[in-house]
């Protein structure tokens, strides 16, 4: 894969079985103080009104517009894919390798997605979601997230 010079934002996303975990190293100064989570799918009895069945989760993937930033992608157990069509985006999740892909979102919004690689029983239930917000808003996304460590 091509190497993404330069990228503003560094966001590591991890395929398990069967939800996603996202690391934002670029704003801690060790592993304790970085922002982590975990991304599962809501079930149905959780949904805000108007959310999407099978696609809304607990904790957005959360990235500023007009900004570059690089995707890195594994896998911690199967082969994952994490996919997110509108954004023309789908990269590989395996186990033991890092891949990386470019994103630039360019318009506000919330883009879904899914794992797009059949890892088990439960791969109908790997659902993405991005949401691009105005760089303020992502600085304070992140001044909040940071408290939280």
């Amino acid at each position: 894969m091509d190497e993404v010079i330069d990228p503003a934002v560094t966001i590591k996303a991890i395929g398990h079985q069967w939800y996603w975990s996202y690391e934002y190293s670029d704003y801690s100064q060790s592993d304790e103080s970085a922002i982590n989570f975990d991304s599962y799918m809501l079930p149905e009895e959780d949904l805000p009104e108007g959310g999407l069945r099978l696609l809304e989760v607990d904790n957005r993937v959360v990235v500023p517009v007009n900004t570059h930033i690089r995707m890195i992608i594994t896998g911690a157990d199967v082969l994952h894919s994490w996919a997110i069509p509108s954004l023309g985006v789908k990269c590989d999740a395996v186990p033991g390798r890092l891949n990386q892909v470019p994103v630039f979102i360019e318009r506000e919004g919330i883009f879904y997605g899914q794992c797009s690689e059949l890892c088990g029983a439960n791969h109908a239930f790997m659902p993405i979601v991005v949401e691009a917000v105005p760089l303020a808003d992502y600085i304070s996304w992140v001044s909040h997230k940071l408290e939280e460590v």
